[in-house]
């Protein structure tokens, strides 16, 4: 980055000639986010409505072309991290949003969870300690009031608040079990995101799980954590009006799971009338398109 050349940039972002402001513009958006510090400052020093209108837009399109680009190399890793891929989701309403303390809230719970284990448990009594310390000692919960609220979508509301939705609130559960050594994945049913506790022979890294009986029980984090057999999964497909699919009772990949997530984020805005909003989010999730097009 050329401060100097960006400070100047900068300094014609008030000027009345259409045209010199489009090229300064487009000159500006081609730079990376560590430019949005300078237009912060600029912003500040600033009375002139015109001039800090057009900064904060500049401001908005870097920082979500930013976004963009990190999602994309996000959804071309191997191993799509599901708390990175979260994180990023976070970063298109708050971009100061640090992954650093995120990992750290999590940390928080995972030594709460941690200090209550011992090896002779069963994987039973386990979720049954997760489930104490998430849902009895921290209170985690549906945002019942606030349902389609955008902000269950975002794990760093989520852990400030302790209130999301399904979706959220089993990212953050399967998180920690897994970084606690218990095989928790994410299951993508329709109208209530659940969790499958898989037998860990079964688990091999970075392979996609086709067997329904690798799976011991599964988990309704949104539930407390209550733990339901394949029957209860039958029957509330049934009770939905839903056709049976193998993929409702296996887990999934995480970027199916972040896919969601933008998904819920956009029917969020719309319920709340916020067009710009919803649509940036429908630009954000078209590159999940591009990559089941276009598979790695």
């Amino acid at each position: 980055m050329d401060r100097e050349k960006i400070k100047a940039l900068i300094t014609l972002l008030d000027d009345p000639n259409d045209e010199i402001f489009a090229s300064v513009e487009g000159a500006l958006l081609k730079e990376q986010v560590e430019i949005v510090p300078e237009l912060e400052k600029a912003w500040e020093s600033s009375y002139d409505d015109l001039f800090q209108s057009r900064v904060e837009n500049i401001i908005h399109s870097i920082q979500l072309n930013d976004v963009h680009s990190e999602m994309k190399k996000w959804l071309q890793t191997p191993h799509n991290d599901v708390l990175y891929g979260a994180y990023l989701v976070c970063k298109y309403q708050f971009p100061d949003v640090s992954l650093i303390h995120l990992k750290e809230q999590l940390s928080e719970l995972r030594k709460d969870i941690w200090l209550e284990m011992n090896e002779h448990l069963t994987s039973l009594e386990k979720i049954r300690i997760v489930n104490h310390v998430m849902f009895d000692v921290h209170k985690f919960s549906r945002n019942t009031s606030k349902y389609l609220a955008p902000e269950n979508n975002y794990i760093s509301e989520v852990l400030e608040t302790h209130k999301g939705n399904p979706l959220s609130v089993s990212v953050i559960y399967s998180i920690l079990c897994r970084e606690l050594g218990m095989p928790v994945y994410g299951v993508n049913l329709p109208k209530n995101y659940i969790l499958a506790f898989i037998d860990e022979s079964a688990v091999a890294d970075n392979e996609q799980i086709h067997d329904q009986t690798a799976v011991l029980f599964y988990i309704n984090p949104i539930n407390k954590g209550a733990v339901l057999g394949r029957k209860e999964i039958e029957y509330f497909i049934k009770q939905q009006k839903l056709q049976p699919k193998e993929e409702y009772f296996l887990p999934c990949d995480n970027i199916t799971t972040i896919k969601r997530m933008l998904s819920n984020l956009s029917f969020g805005y719309d319920s709340k009338g916020e067009e710009s909003k919803k649509d940036e989010i429908q630009k954000i999730l078209a590159l999940f398109d591009e990559i089941d097009e276009n598979p790695i």
